[in-house]
């Protein structure tokens, strides 16, 4: 383990909290960084300043002599009235606390950062990171329901997920917001650093340009830096929407898509599966996103790369020697499992040979586990989210339990491998709650008075006859019944949605967002009016705490409230991170 430095002394620690502020400096106070690990320094001043104002220091020292690098000098920021200094790429190698104090005339302010070290020798040879999108209690609990059944109050069965040993509640909020989306989530998770909405691997600073902002290392950054592990991420979105680049992206703006597939391209993880091939294709192709001629499928089989475009070349393609694969199954985002599997609606017409989550999770770790340095793979089921933004509660659950089955896999691979750690969580939450039943054959017309609470609710009779692990039925004449706290304008049918996801609301002819009255026929069918503006047409994010279970190495440093960034610390720490494994 390095020398630790130590602590300011307590005078010092005084000033600096009687300093009146200057805009920001990045990274922020509180911030933890990983030994070594590079960042872009940046601090922002709410006015223009001279050059020969400004005084940086670290730990009471100039910072230059610290770093080992001058700041640049930027008398006014694009588009800003204000002056900045900037270095970027710095690392510090010794752990400890450093309180970094700029000034610049009357402006000063001061942050603390801990610079965090990891045991020499790692704990754990491979990381499983999976994440449901938007994962809830209420997700979980049911699809424990749907899928295993329930007597005398008892669940007959349990997730895959239940059995993971190490759980911790983990909070989502951002910098900027205690409402919070899956860029700036997951970006945690995957560097460390807490950033503001919509922020992929930076701190999000005040300039217009969104890939200008202070950086800071991805996991698969770190990966590439310190080890020779391979890199895998497995999605049913878009490869290049907010979860999965999080993995590799740095970008202000998670819409940068086009310039988050080269950002991938420019770390070239070993396996990448999910959709989004729109961004991969030059523009000259039909139902290509790019606004170039860049062919990201040329350049990946070039690097040597197995391409799989269906479920059905998946499977051959990984028997591939080269070690790298590249699956593209969709132009945008994969459909749900309950329309790909079970119902065929949605684009499955023009998409038939969708691969799921587990066959991608199976092919993804056949690849991965041939490196002999180990891996790290993401996987993630994006749909979770995607179907609770729009009320659409049945697709939700049964993609929940579709990523439970990953979480099988996971586990299988992991009784065969115990050096593996494997993490379970979601980037945020939805405002849903399981209310109680929904029974068809209560009396009267009325659907509302269908509704089982309490003693009344009685337990739904879901089936899994084939022994699948899915429901054979979504639409059973007693089934759950769950409800949004948050949501637009829109009619509640208390039914499944079985001609296609749920759409709630449209926008009118004065641009506000109403009820859709394709449902509105429905029998029984209740107009609910909506809470949120009505700029806004589907379900939001909660800001409750998400659920986070681990297993194996590692798994222990999990328990009770985290924050998303100390997730990464544990990451880190069991791989050892800090130390450098490969030449």
């Amino acid at each position: 383990m390095r020398r630790i430095l130590p602590l300011l002394a307590a005078t010092t620690a005084l000033f600096s909290m009687t300093l009146a502020h200057a805009a920001t400096i990045y990274p922020i106070d509180r911030a933890t960084i990983l030994v070594s690990s590079p960042f872009d320094l940046k601090v922002e001043f709410d006015n223009v300043v001279a050059e020969s104002e400004i005084e940086l220091t670290i730990n009471g020292r100039p910072a230059a002599e610290v770093l080992g690098q001058d700041p640049r000098f930027i008398e006014k920021e694009e588009g800003v009235e204000a002056s900045a200094i900037r270095i970027n790429g710095i690392r510090i190698d010794e752990p400890g606390t450093y309180t970094v104090v700029a000034r610049a005339g009357d402006e000063a302010k001061s942050v603390t950062w801990e610079v965090y070290d990891t045991p020499d020798t790692p704990v754990a040879r491979n990381v499983i990171f999976l994440i449901a999108d938007g994962l809830s209690v209420a997700h979980r609990t049911a699809a424990r329901i749907m899928s295993k059944g329930m007597t005398e109050g008892k669940a007959n069965g349990r997730l895959n997920m239940d059995e993971l040993d190490h759980m911790a509640f983990i909070g989502t909020s951002s910098t900027n917001s205690i409402a919070t989306d899956s860029a700036n989530t997951m970006s945690a998770y995957m560097s460390g650093h807490k950033t503001a909405v919509n922020a992929l691997g930076v701190y999000a600073d005040r300039t217009e340009d969104s890939l200008d902002d202070p950086r800071v290392e991805t996991l698969a950054e770190a990966l590439r830096r310190q080890t020779g592990k391979a890199i895998g991420v497995v999605s049913n979105s878009e490869l290049q929407d907010a979860t999965p680049a999080a993995v590799f992206a740095h970008t202000r703006r998670r819409a940068d898509k086009a310039e988050i597939n080269s950002q991938i391209f420019e770390l070239r993880p070993e396996v990448i599966l999910g959709g989004g091939s729109a961004y991969f294709l030059p523009q000259s192709t039909p139902g290509s996103k790019r606004k170039d001629d860049v062919d990201h499928v040329s350049l990946y089989r070039e690097a040597g790369y197995a391409l799989a475009t269906s479920g059905t070349e998946l499977a051959t393609a990984t028997g591939s020697n080269s070690g790298l694969l590249l699956g593209l199954f969709h132009t945008g985002n994969m459909d749900t499992t309950l329309d790909r599997q079970f119902l065929k609606k949605g684009t499955v017409d023009k998409f038939p040979d969708q691969p799921g989550l587990v066959d991608m999770t199976r092919a993804a770790l056949d690849v991965l586990s041939r490196n002999e340095e180990g891996f790290v793979l993401v996987v993630e089921a994006a749909n979770v989210d995607k179907m609770s933004h729009p009320l659409d509660w049945e697709r939700a659950v049964i993609d929940t339990i579709e990523f439970d089955h990953a979480v099988g896999v996971a586990r299988e691979f992991a009784e065969n491998n115990p050096d593996t750690l494997i993490i379970v969580t979601g980037d945020h939450t939805h405002g849903v709650s399981i209310i109680g039943t929904i029974d068809d054959e209560k009396e009267g017309d009325e659907m509302r008075e269908k509704v089982g609470t309490y003693a009344a609710a009685g337990f739904p009779n879901y089936e899994d006859a084939d022994g699948d692990g899915y429901p054979d039925r979504v639409d059973v004449s007693r089934r759950l019944f769950m409800a949004a706290n948050n949501g637009p304008d829109h009619y509640e049918t208390f039914r499944p949605k079985l001609d296609g996801p749920f759409v709630p609301a449209i926008r009118d002819e004065n641009g506000r967002y109403v009820a859709n009255e394709a449902y509105k026929d429905e029998p029984g069918a209740v107009l609910v009016k909506g809470n949120i503006p009505t700029s806004g047409d589907t379900g939001v994010h909660a800001v409750d705490d998400v659920v986070l279970q681990a297993s194996g190495p590692g798994a222990e440093r999990f328990k009770g409230y985290m924050e998303q960034s100390d997730v990464y610390r544990v990451i880190a720490e069991a791989l050892a991170l800090g130390v450098r494994h490969t030449n």
